[in-house]
């Protein structure tokens, strides 16, 4: 019996599973090299860019669960890529910094990864790239829910 969901060449979230596989797949390659992971590149990008910062913080930018996170933490923590801290005004907390390896790490391998962005902006050229960019972010604010019944594979 035929399904009346849309095909999967048509289905948002199977199109953004691919997509999303497409971009990574040579990215994994360089963090293979790296002796990353992609979340804990992902972690150390944060880092990078935001200083030092709380886990919850990192989980979010990150797009990470927290369990998660505790694990890549400790192991970023092993290799000596980043360094937890308690917090200044509450001991009960933490913060998480890269230390100056973990920044050599990013900066050697960010010309790669900035070549397989290129990649990908001049498959697609300037203008689709950028759209494409904006589509995402607004797809990031969205909060509710799905509705019964629509596309969800």
């Amino acid at each position: 019996m035929a399904s009346s969901a849309p095909t999967t060449d048509r289905s948002l979230p199977i199109a953004l599973l691919r997509a999303r596989e497409r971009v990574m797949g040579p990215i994994r390659g360089m963090l293979a090299d790296a002796d990353v992971t992609e979340q804990q590149w992902r972690v150390l990008r944060v880092l990078d860019e935001g200083g030092a910062m709380e886990p919850t913080a990192i989980a979010d930018q990150a797009c990470l669960l927290l369990p998660s996170l505790t694990r890549i933490l400790q192991k970023l923590e092993e290799k000596a890529l980043i360094v937890r801290q308690a917090h200044p005004s509450d001991k009960r907390r933490q913060v998480v910094e890269i230390t100056r390896s973990g920044q050599k790490l990013i900066d050697r391998n960010l010309s790669s990864s900035q070549q397989l962005a290129d990649a990908v902006r001049t498959h697609l050229g300037q203008d689709r790239y950028e759209l494409l960019l904006d589509i995402l972010g607004d797809l990031n604010t969205l909060h509710a829910a799905p509705e019964a019944g629509k596309d969800t594979g």
